[in-house]
Protein backbone atom coordinates (compact mmCIF):
# COMPACT_ATOMS: atom_id res chain seq x y z
CA UNK A 1 0.00 0.00 0.00
CA UNK A 2 1.35 3.57 -0.82
CA UNK A 3 0.09 6.56 0.52
CA UNK A 4 -0.98 7.36 -3.03
CA UNK A 5 -3.08 4.11 -2.58
CA UNK A 6 -4.68 5.64 0.71
CA UNK A 7 -5.26 9.08 -0.88
CA UNK A 8 -7.07 7.20 -3.83
CA UNK A 9 -9.49 5.38 -2.07
CA UNK A 10 -9.90 8.15 1.21
CA UNK A 11 -11.19 10.24 -2.37
CA UNK A 12 -13.27 7.41 -3.84
CA UNK A 13 -15.79 7.66 -0.75
CA UNK A 14 -18.67 9.44 -1.45
CA UNK A 15 -18.45 13.43 -0.95
CA UNK A 16 -15.17 13.29 0.61
CA UNK A 17 -12.70 16.01 -0.47
CA UNK A 18 -8.77 16.58 0.57
CA UNK A 19 -7.81 19.29 2.60
CA UNK A 20 -4.79 19.85 5.19
CA UNK A 21 -4.73 19.83 8.90
CA UNK A 22 -1.22 20.07 10.80
CA UNK A 23 0.64 20.34 7.92
CA UNK A 24 -0.47 16.67 6.37
CA UNK A 25 -3.52 15.53 4.19
CA UNK A 26 -6.60 14.42 5.31
CA UNK A 27 -10.00 13.78 4.23
CA UNK A 28 -13.43 14.70 5.61
CA UNK A 29 -17.18 14.26 4.35
CA UNK A 30 -19.28 17.56 4.93
CA UNK A 31 -15.98 19.21 6.86
CA UNK A 32 -15.88 16.57 9.05
CA UNK A 33 -12.20 14.82 9.14
CA UNK A 34 -12.89 10.68 8.50
CA UNK A 35 -8.98 10.14 7.57
CA UNK A 36 -5.52 11.85 7.88
CA UNK A 37 -2.18 10.90 6.05
CA UNK A 38 1.26 10.96 6.87
CA UNK A 39 1.17 11.01 10.41
CA UNK A 40 3.40 10.42 12.55
CA UNK A 41 5.47 9.58 9.88
CA UNK A 42 4.81 9.11 6.07
CA UNK A 43 4.37 5.03 6.44
CA UNK A 44 1.20 5.84 8.39
CA UNK A 45 -2.64 6.79 8.06
CA UNK A 46 -5.26 7.13 10.39
CA UNK A 47 -8.88 6.35 9.91
CA UNK A 48 -11.51 7.45 12.61
CA UNK A 49 -13.58 4.11 13.24
CA UNK A 50 -16.18 3.52 16.26
CA UNK A 51 -14.60 2.06 19.31
CA UNK A 52 -15.78 -1.34 18.30
CA UNK A 53 -14.69 -1.60 14.70
CA UNK A 54 -11.48 -0.13 16.08
CA UNK A 55 -11.10 -3.26 18.49
CA UNK A 56 -12.11 -5.44 15.48
CA UNK A 57 -9.82 -4.70 13.19
CA UNK A 58 -6.85 -4.07 15.72
CA UNK A 59 -7.47 -7.48 16.66
CA UNK A 60 -7.82 -9.39 13.43
CA UNK A 61 -5.40 -7.03 11.71
CA UNK A 62 -2.67 -6.34 14.18
CA UNK A 63 0.10 -5.63 12.32
CA UNK A 64 -1.99 -2.93 10.01
CA UNK A 65 -3.95 -1.24 12.64
CA UNK A 66 -3.13 -0.07 15.93
CA UNK A 67 -5.07 2.76 18.40
CA UNK A 68 -3.37 5.51 18.39
CA UNK A 69 -2.22 6.48 21.63
CA UNK A 70 -4.03 8.62 24.22
CA UNK A 71 -6.91 10.12 24.42
CA UNK A 72 -7.16 10.06 20.37
CA UNK A 73 -7.21 6.52 20.02
CA UNK A 74 -9.89 5.98 22.62
CA UNK A 75 -12.40 8.22 20.68
CA UNK A 76 -11.60 6.24 17.35
CA UNK A 77 -8.10 7.23 15.99
CA UNK A 78 -6.57 4.67 14.53
CA UNK A 79 -3.42 4.20 12.64
CA UNK A 80 -2.80 2.42 9.80
CA UNK A 81 0.59 1.33 9.16
CA UNK A 82 0.68 1.26 5.32
CA UNK A 83 2.88 -1.40 3.92
CA UNK A 84 1.13 -3.84 6.62
CA UNK A 85 -2.42 -3.56 4.83
CA UNK A 86 -4.11 -4.45 1.67
CA UNK A 87 -6.69 -2.43 -0.34
CA UNK A 88 -9.35 -4.26 0.31
CA UNK A 89 -8.88 -4.37 3.84
CA UNK A 90 -7.90 -0.53 3.72
CA UNK A 91 -10.93 -0.04 1.90
CA UNK A 92 -13.56 -1.94 4.50
CA UNK A 93 -12.02 0.42 7.26
CA UNK A 94 -12.46 3.73 4.83
CA UNK A 95 -16.17 2.78 4.32
CA UNK A 96 -16.48 2.43 8.61
CA UNK A 97 -14.47 5.88 8.72
CA UNK A 98 -16.04 7.46 7.00
CA UNK A 99 -19.59 6.37 7.70
CA UNK A 100 -18.95 6.84 11.17
CA UNK A 101 -18.20 10.37 10.53
CA UNK A 102 -21.57 11.02 8.43
CA UNK A 103 -23.90 9.59 11.02
CA UNK A 104 -22.24 12.01 13.40
CA UNK A 105 -23.56 15.05 11.77
CA UNK A 106 -26.52 16.88 12.91
CA UNK A 107 -29.74 16.91 11.38
CA UNK A 108 -29.45 20.70 10.60
CA UNK A 109 -26.01 19.85 9.13
CA UNK A 110 -27.62 16.80 7.06
CA UNK A 111 -30.20 19.55 5.06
Amino acid sequence: MTAQDFRRIALSMPEASENSHMDHPDFRVAGKIFATLGYPDESCGMVKLPPEQQQSFSRDFPDAFTPVKGGWGRNGATQVHLKNVDKATLRRAMIAACQNVAVKRSPKEKR
